[in-house]
């Protein structure tokens, strides 16, 4: 039994920011050719972030590896007389938008380690639990705060504090190195 011959998890190349299009399109391939039970899974890795834009929250999704997209499959050999083999390998190859497989060489493609997918699939669950937040800082960027008490103030990002949704920054006050804890979309760098 090869590689091919079991299930595993593949990573697919497809055009960046058209995945989930991608996915759509061989979801439909997969159903009207009968290959659930070859190809079960197909997925976009995406992790939920919040944001702000336009000073309103939001929790929206950001993909993990833009221009990818994961299938849980068996394979099978490309070259092979199973008519189910071909199936599979002529709807992977047929679908618009899909290219290649990352890894392996030409007829037989590297399967994902399991550490890998339980890496991608944990850090997916965990932020549909608890969203992340964007931050487009980071430690020890210089940064103004935008609104409250401190508006106007320049400081030093001292810790990224994501279960909270805050920055706790050291401001100079009065000729005093303070820190204080700012929500992140708060501030702006500098």
């Amino acid at each position: 039994m090869t590689v091919l011959d079991k299930m595993n998890w593949f990573v697919l190349r497809v055009a960046t920011n058209r995945e989930d299009s991608v996915r759509e399109r061989l979801v439909k391939r997969i159903k009207a050719d009968g290959l659930e039970h070859r190809i079960p899974q197909v997925i976009v890795p995406v992790e939920r972030i919040t944001e702000i834009k336009g000073g309103k929250k939001r929790v929206v999704n950001r993909k993990i590896y833009p221009g990818y997209i994961m299938i849980q499959a068996r394979l099978g050999e490309k070259d092979s007389d199973d008519p189910e083999d071909q199936k599979v390998w002529f709807a992977l190859h047929e679908t618009p938008g899909l290219k290649d497989f990352v890894g392996g060489s030409g007829t037989v493609p590297t399967p994902m380690s399991d550490e890998e997918v339980e890496s991608v699939l944990a850090a997916m669950q965990e932020s549909e639990e608890a969203p992340k937040m964007a931050v487009k800082v980071k430690r020890g960027d210089t940064v103004r705060i935008k609104e409250g008490a401190f508006e106007g103030f320049d400081g030093t990002v001292e810790e990224i504090l994501e279960s909270q949704g805050k920055l706790r920054i050291s401001v100079t006050i009065f000729g005093r190195a303070t820190s204080v804890e700012i929500e992140h979309w708060l501030v702006e760098p500098v």
